[in-house]
């Protein structure tokens, strides 16, 4: 019963904060995107993408 009243406190917790189940979720999934199937090219291109937003992180800061 107590995996029960886990998962609602999950669910409930989830639903209250969308926002960042959201990010969460996007994290995870670039990671292992990285970590289990990315090729060279793509780690090359993605390389690229972070200077690109690290740029404009600081640009807006």
């Amino acid at each position: 019963m107590e995996k029960n009243a886990q998962t609602e406190a999950n669910k409930k917790w989830q639903e209250k904060n969308r926002e960042k189940t959201r990010y969460l979720r996007n994290r995870s999934a670039a990671r292992n995107f990285i970590k289990k199937q990315a090729t060279e090219e793509d780690i090359k291109e993605l390389e690229e993408l972070i200077i690109q937003r690290k740029k404009d992180i600081i640009k807006n800061e």
